[in-house]
């Protein structure tokens, strides 16, 4: 990921001025970085190292938005919606 992308992301979801390991901010970075790995792997079908990380990422995705949801529901919604990505269960 680009150092521009990734400081644009970290702007537009921070939650105070110096804030870059938020729940929101990691959630937002790591679906970027997920999109990224999805188009990657549209191409190289075989490529299962990054398959791994992948999934591995999805996982970690999945637990930060779980702790929110269970600390925030609002900030919750808030970001699915912005993120376009499906709720959890």
């Amino acid at each position: 990921m680009e150092k521009q992308v990734k400081q644009d992301i970290i702007s537009k979801f921070k939650q105070s001025e110096n804030d870059t390991g938020s729940v929101q901010v990691q959630i937002a970075l790591l679906t970027e970085r997920i999109n990224h790995l999805t188009e990657h792997l549209k191409t190289n079908k075989k490529d299962n190292h990054s398959r791994r990380g992948l999934l591995m990422m999805v996982g970690k995705r999945k637990g930060f938005l779980q702790y929110l949801k269970d600390r925030d529901i609002e900030a919750y919604r808030k970001l699915v919606k912005e993120l376009n990505i499906r709720e959890i269960k």
